[in-house]
């Protein structure tokens, strides 16, 4: 297998984990928050939601480091 195809799957993979762990994030608490209703007290994440947060933080990092390195290998 080329290694551009194994970037591209491997960007592929890390775009599919990185939009579920979006949507795994409880941050909307229903449909009040989403028209301004509640949820003004700040909290700290803790547990579960602190790991996605920087989970998904470390995906983002890894997607623009494939992006980038599919960009220099493509314009050889």
């Amino acid at each position: 297998m080329d290694t551009s195809k194994i970037l591209l799957i491997a960007q592929i993979i890390v775009s599919i984990l990185l939009a579920v762990s979006v949507l795994l994030q409880n941050r909307a608490e229903g449909l009040g928050q989403m028209f301004g209703g509640g949820g003004e007290i700040f909290r700290t994440k803790r547990g579960l939601e602190k790991f996605l947060y920087y989970f998904t933080i470390a995906l983002i990092v890894v997607l623009v480091i494939l992006s980038l390195v599919i960009l220099k290998l493509s314009s050889k």
